[in-house]
């Protein structure tokens, strides 16, 4: 059946907001999709509380068993849970962990597994616990309704990750994330295999760690959001447990205002005296390279913080370091004038040596943005490449461990699709040696919260992270683009069953947009119709404010819609098969009509008015829609000039306001450019 039917149950549109319909049991649905997979005849009946047999492994196996019943009930309805006294009935399920893992999970464990379903039972094996982790979540993957209860499908599954590194950067500097939110999301990431929560703790905005030796840093740089390091050590633990390593971040010598709140005396320049509000706190100076007051607090700081986080790994920024500051401080240039630091870029290498050498004093290494790569840098240090693929490769060349960063910006409101074509060993480092390719260790999306509030920031992670996740963890050769958004769909639900928030969170917000008085099926239509602007093109229509409440539209909706895709495609196929054209009918005339319904409640709510010309945009492409329907159906030519002024009325209708756009337009483009047109001198 067509995703699109039933649309006008405003349950299912809603649904289709966020995602498609699942699809057919008889398909796996698995994702990340693994290394290698044997599907066999039958299948395992789900008959009982499955009896496990367990050899070997730490705590965490102990625990993700439990967690593995306890998801099973949730996941089926049925009480998997609760045996009332009596020992488990169902099939056995033996569970063999060669052997404890570390204490402090690293980089490079192995994390494979071998997992066997048949008739007789279930079988899980692997050298380390964090294989056994993995394979759980396939398991509860595989899990499917049968015409007679639940089931698994018979299987053969090995399975490793193409990559060790594979993470997710949550910015809780501009905008504070409780732990709560975190930890949701950490369930997220393990459900995908995902095994690096990086955590960007410091920014202009705020510091966000309780620190008891330098307590200034909490008590004027963080407003009073902070998590305290009972509740690090709680999050790094909830983390361990399911198989996922937290790198903190301290940004420095740039982002660094909240620093130089707490301590003004570290500043190049005249010190800001508040944490930066919004775009207009133009005041933004890096730390002074030149003090050796800036390494003490440091030195105090990151010694502090590096016993606080047991990761091998310690992030220390080193982005967008603004060098007007430097350049334009006499002591500053005096200082470099004397030591023969010739500009910016080596004052900034002169300062990330000194603090490489205070991190590694602690024992760790040094982990920065691809800003601070520098052939003079130790070779134990590791770039993070954001600004594009070129600074991978040449890290990657120069022998640095590197990850990428640059195509898996979730901020930027791109697909799915987009995220998953992004390959770290694609583009220039396709062209490296082996050994050079050896020095690409994995990549890391990142969620950068300028416009995400914790209401929003489930709803901006998934479930595209699931389409990086696979890409990191997959075979390079798992590229299918329509199995991708196939599966990604079964995920988006699945991941209602583990607390994740991004449809509930869309539902919530749209119904305080419709308010009491506006049905609620109309602001739906809207909003399955519309997108946010891609890349940075909020900045240019919207002043970035951390206390401006996001509460639009632009806000509610998922960063890709699901609904557009589907009548895009719809479109398509309409051209060259006529039954595809009355449901494509139907949506062009549910749009044309939706304006006339919905006007009168767009201007009673300062949520609503900015909506206005969106709703009068759709109205339009409805209309267009139509008539050209109406010409392809009839095969009625219309005039070149007619077919001009459709197109510039399309092209209008892209037009973005209130910070989206209409992004179902493709289907009636792929219309008008398909209508029959007579000779250029006949009129119509």
């Amino acid at each position: 059946m067509s995703v699109l039917r039933g649309i006008r149950k405003i349950e299912i549109a809603l649904f289709l907001l966020c995602a498609a319909l699942p699809c057919s049991g008889q398909q796996l649905n698995l994702m990340p999709w693994p290394a290698h997979i044997a599907r066999q005849q039958g299948s395992l009946a789900l008959n009982g509380t499955p009896r496990i047999l367990l050899t070997g492994g730490d705590e965490r196996v102990h625990h993700a068993l439990k967690r593995f019943i306890r998801q099973l009930a949730v996941q089926t309805g049925t009480p998997f849970d609760r045996s009332f006294g009596k020992p488990p009935q169902g099939p056995l399920f033996a569970v063999q962990c060669a052997g404890p893992g570390l204490k402090v999970q690293a980089l490079g464990e192995d994390e494979s597994y071998h997992l066997s379903v048949s008739q007789t039972g279930i079988k899980l094996t692997a050298p380390n616990p964090l294989g056994i982790l993995h394979g759980l979540q396939t398991l509860l993957q595989l899990v499917q309704a049968g015409p007679n209860g639940w089931i698994i499908p018979d299987v053969q599954i090995d399975d490793a990750p193409r990559f060790p590194w594979r993470g997710l950067m949550i910015d809780v500097s501009r905008h504070f994330m409780p732990l709560s939110a975190l930890e949701r999301n950490i369930d997220g990431m393990a459900a995908v295999k995902l095994n690096v929560l990086h955590l960007h703790l410091s920014d202009d905005e705020g510091f966000r760690v309780q620190s008891k030796k330098c307590p200034r840093l909490t008590e004027f740089a963080s407003d009073g959001l902070y998590y305290t390091q009972a509740q690090i050590r709680q999050l790094i633990a909830y983390a361990r447990d399911r198989g996922i390593r937290i790198v903190p971040e301290f940004d420095v010598p740039g982002h660094a205002v909240s620093w130089l709140v707490a301590y003004p005396k570290l500043s190049s320049g005249p010190a800001p005296a508040t944490l930066v509000r919004s775009e207009h706190d133009t005041l933004r100076p890096p730390l002074d390279p030149t003090n050796p007051e800036t390494y003490k607090i440091i030195n105090k700081v990151f010694g502090e913080m590096e016993k606080l986080f047991p990761d091998a790994y310690f992030h220390i920024g080193g982005d967008e370091v603004d060098a007007k500051y430097w350049n334009n401080d006499p002591k500053v240039q005096a200082w470099m004038h004397a030591h023969n630091i010739a500009n910016a870029h080596a004052l900034q290498t002169y300062f990330t040596l000194r603090v490489q050498k205070i991190v590694a004093k602690h024992g760790k290494h040094m982990e920065g943005w691809d800003e601070i790569l520098d052939s003079k840098l130790p070779k134990d240090s590791l770039i993070q490449s954001w600004r594009g693929a070129d600074s991978l490769a040449n890290s990657a060349r120069l022998g640095y461990k590197t990850v990428l960063s640059a195509g898996y910006y979730l901020d930027l409101m791109h697909s799915a699709a987009y995220h998953y074509a992004v390959d770290p060993l694609g583009g220039p480092s396709a062209t490296l040696t082996p050994t050079e390719q050896a020095n690409i260790i994995g990549g890391e999306a990142c969620q950068w919260t300028e416009y995400v509030t914790p209401e929003i920031l489930d709803n901006r992670l998934w479930p595209r992270l699931g389409a990086i996740a696979e890409r990191l963890w997959s075979p390079a050769s798992v590229t299918d683009v329509n199995s991708m958004y196939r599966r990604l769909t079964v995920l988006n639900r699945n991941l209602q069953w583990l607390g994740l928030q991004q449809n509930i969170s869309t539902r919530t917000m749209l119904g305080r947009i419709a308010g009491d008085d506006m049905p609620l099926p109309l602001l739906v239509t809207l909003a399955q119709a519309v997108e946010p602007v891609k890349d940075y093109n909020r900045e240019t229509t919207q002043v970035y404010d951390v206390e401006q409440p996001l509460n639009q539209l632009v806000d509610a909706i998922p960063p890709e819609s699901n609904t557009a895709r589907e009548v895009n495609a719809l479109a398509r196929r309409a051209l060259l098969d006529p039954s595809a054209r009355p449901e494509l009918r139907k949506w062009f005339t549910r749009w044309s009509n939706n304006d006339a319904q919905i006007e009168p409640y767009m201007s009673k709510s300062f949520l609503r008015v900015r909506l206005i010309p969106l709703s009068q945009q759709l109205a339009a492409l409805g209309d267009l829609g139509l008539a050209a329907l109406n010409n392809i159906q009839a095969d009625r030519p219309i005039s070149p000039e007619k077919k001009q002024k459709e197109l510039d009325m399309l092209k209008a209708i892209e037009a973005p306001h209130a910070e989206m756009f209409i992004v179902v337009t493709p289907s009636v483009r792929s219309l008008l450019e398909a209508e029959p047109v007579t000779s250029s001198t006949t009129a119509q």
